[in-house]
């Protein structure tokens, strides 16, 4: 006898398709961690999903981490917006004839992205205002600038109106509108400049970090302009957009010198009288220029080579500002200064003093330059290769207010700042990094002599528990070390009250419980 077949149930139905996705599921993943794929870039950004809450996580965190297993290990927070790292699963990898489990490092960032109202405005705020504002400024600041910007409007629109009346006058053309053409082309050269010069601007603090470095910098844009300047003469049909490009690298130069002017001029005065200081400096530098301006005119008259005469003023004028910035002695430690003093203590057990150190900084070495042993302020995912070489240096840290590591992947010594970090802390990170790396360095002698730069790291590769021991161990001399280093400082005349470092913008947060 043959029994027709019931239909399924849609009870049986849903369970059986339940465990069908269960299954495909499952094999996937033990497929996944059999195999011999390299593990997962600890480089990877959180794409914009929807969020929600959840206590585990310590806030908002994104609907596919939900039922996830993944760990968190770490909260940063970077220009207002926080990011959450997690050690995501063990991966396969193959070790000679053995296989290892190595975890990777997740980034999740913890806010959607911003209205474009709301970027446009942060855009235009790194430009217009100061770092900080408007704690970092006196009340005053806004109705003084307001003012400056409107008398800058009026004197701009009637600047295009003086213009275009001294080509008349000079007979650049009989012709109202072609006075009025060169006028406009004029006006577009110097609005350029000024273009450029705005620009420039954002480079803020870097201006109090690295003055000099910055000072000589803006030098070689000027000379750089003067060249351009000077090549119109061959190519007379590209003048407008020469003399655009010239006049923005001679106002970028501008803005360093103004910028740069004041805390110069501030490191001369020895009482209240910086005004005083800054005018007859002034002074001086006005009579130079028509001196300069007279012997050129006399020597303009013999008909000399327009480019033998260029090359050799050119070399003055560059060897005059190399030394004048050198002869500069300031006493606040920034990067170039802290690393003279910190080496010299490290080698000799003696910290220069102000003369001393400010003739050894690196003018040649702009703010700008990106390949550095040190980087202080660092993204927690640069610092770190995978979870476990962070959690193994965590514990060391405690009772501080950062952590120092070393990366062989990248070659740099890196010094993460928590949330909490004062000026003190920074220096004392600093000092730990600068500690770190030159112990690794002196324990690689026959590695560092072959190579062509000093503190060069690349090529050498140590095992994680070489690095957790070297930091254990230089984090024991910096406990007895530090103290002393900041006392020899101190009495050379150093200022160790604020930190012109200029770390990185990351700080590591607290997780919340």
């Amino acid at each position: 006898m043959k029994f027709k077949p019931s239909p399924p149930t849609a009870a049986a139905q849903s369970l059986s398709s339940s465990d069908t996705r269960l299954l495909v599921r499952e094999t996937l993943r033990i497929s996944a961690n059999l195999a011999l794929a390299p593990p997962i870039s600890t480089d990877v950004s959180a794409t914009e999903r929807p969020f929600s809450k959840d206590a585990r996580f310590g806030g908002v965190i994104e609907d596919q981490f939900l039922d996830s297993s993944l760990r968190l290990i770490c909260c940063e927070e970077i220009g207002g917006r926080r990011w959450q790292y997690f050690a995501e699963g063990n991966n396969a990898v193959r070790g000679g004839d053995s296989m290892k489990l190595k975890s990777s490092i997740r980034a999740v960032s913890l806010q959607s992205s911003q209205a474009p109202v709301d970027e446009l405005i942060g855009f235009i705020r790194s430009y217009v205002v100061p770092e900080g504002f408007p704690h970092s400024v006196a009340p005053s600041y806004v109705p003084y600038m307001t003012w400056r910007a409107l008398k800058h409007f009026f004197g701009g629109a009637m600047g295009v109106f003086t213009t275009q009346t001294l080509l008349s006058s000079l007979g650049v053309s009989r012709n109202k509108s072609g006075a009025g053409a060169v006028a406009i082309n004029w006006i577009l050269k110097d609005g350029a400049g000024r273009v450029g010069k705005m620009i420039f601007s954002r480079q803020g603090r870097k201006f109090d970090y690295d003055l000099k470095q910055l000072r000589f910098s803006g030098d070689l844009l000027m000379e750089l302009g003067a060249g351009i300047e000077l090549a119109t003469a061959a190519f007379p049909s590209l003048f407008l957009p020469m003399a655009c490009v010239a006049n923005v690298a001679k106002n970028v130069s501008a803005v360093t010198s103004t910028s740069t002017r004041t805390p110069i001029y501030k490191a001369f005065a020895k009482g209240e009288n910086i005004g005083d200081v800054t005018a007859k400096g002034e002074c001086v530098a006005n009579i130079a220029d028509l001196l300069g301006t007279g012997l050129s005119i006399m020597i303009s008259k013999r008909n000399p080579s327009l480019f033998n005469t260029f090359a050799l003023l050119s070399c003055g004028y560059l060897m005059s500002s190399y030394q004048e910035v050198r002869s500069v002695v300031l006493h606040t430690l920034n990067r170039a200064r802290f690393t003279v003093a910190v080496e010299s203590y490290l080698k000799t057990g003696r910290v220069p003093s102000l003369q001393d150190g400010n003739l050894q900084e690196n003018i040649f070495s702009p703010p700008w330059t990106k390949k550095k042993p040190i980087v202080l302020g660092p993204r927690f995912k640069d610092a770190f290769q995978d979870p476990n070489s962070y959690l193994a240096v965590k514990p060391i840290f405690e009772k501080e207010q950062y952590i120092v590591t070393y990366n062989p992947s990248r070659g740099n010594v890196y010094a993460l700042l928590k949330d909490q970090a004062k000026s003190d802390d920074i220096l004392k990170a600093a000092f730990h990094a600068h500690l770190l790396l030159h112990t690794i360095c002196t324990s690689n002698k026959k590695e560092s002599s072959s190579r062509k730069r000093e503190h060069d790291l690349s090529g050498i590769m140590l095992s994680p528990r070489d690095i957790q021991i070297r930091i254990a161990e230089s984090y024991k001399m910096v406990s007895a070390l530090y103290g002393s280093f900041a006392d020899k400082a101190k009495e050379q005349g150093w200022g160790m009250s604020e930190a012109l470092l200029n770390p990185g913008r990351a700080r590591i947060c607290e997780l919340a419980g």
